[in-house]
């Protein structure tokens, strides 16, 4: 079946920079209510800011949590994800620990991820795996801790470190975790083009910062269902 598809409320509209000031926050809130983003995404610092310009809307908060390395303790992750709803947001986005999930400490993994998804119970969890530091057989295996621990989703990239999303691991993503979990492409997707190979490849969440750009350079577009 051929489907038409407006895809802004299916981006994560998102400023991290450590430079972002708060009136970047405030226009990038502005902006998801113009454009109709699912959230915006930003650092802990923003969250209750973000949570009053955007009250009253459909645009929900999402936070960072452990960011951008993951390398922060499981206690920290959970007391960053408590508070980060505390002050307002409706999403979680935690970095998985890379290190021990290369060591193989995978209940650690599993642990770390299950006690941010235990301390905010009403709230999704978007779990960065961090694909370009992993081989294939590592983001099948973070998948699955991510989903046993009751994550709601799996996320490509920090934009942080040495490469971003492709199409390929969100496809490996997507049939790893199966039709029931989200998710969530992020980090180097800047043109229609990549968005929609994204969308195609499995993706149901965008993390975005040219989100403007381009869905003002009209994202709707045919995918191709069989």
């Amino acid at each position: 079946m051929l489907l038409n598809h407006n895809i802004a409320f299916l981006i994560d509209h998102t400023n991290l920079k450590p430079e972002a000031r708060g009136s970047d926050i405030e226009k990038l809130c502005c902006e998801a209510v113009q454009y109709g983003f699912a959230s915006v995404c930003v650092n802990p610092c923003y969250v209750a800011e973000a949570a009053a310009w955007l009250a009253g809307t459909k645009v929900r908060v999402c936070c960072v949590v452990g960011f951008p390395l993951g390398a922060s303790t499981t206690e920290c992750k959970a007391f960053e994800a408590r508070l980060a709803v505390r002050n307002g947001a409706s999403e979680i986005d935690m970095v998985m620990n890379v290190g021990w999930l290369k060591d193989k400490r995978y209940e650690d993994v599993k642990n770390d991820i299950a006690a941010v998804v235990e301390s905010v119970p009403d709230n999704p969890v978007k779990v960065i795996l961090e694909t370009c530091l992993l081989d294939k057989s590592e983001i099948v295996k973070a998948c699955r801790l991510a989903k046993d621990a009751g994550a709601a989703f799996v996320k490509t990239s920090t934009g942080f470190s040495s490469g971003g999303a492709t199409a390929e691991d969100v496809a490996l993503m997507r049939q790893t975790v199966g039709p029931d979990m989200g998710v969530k492409a992020s980090g180097g997707i800047r043109t229609r083009e990549a968005a929609e190979a994204m969308i195609e490849a499995g993706a149901d969440r965008l993390g975005i910062s040219k989100s403007v750009e381009i869905c003002s350079n009209g994202l709707n577009f045919h995918l191709d269902k069989k």
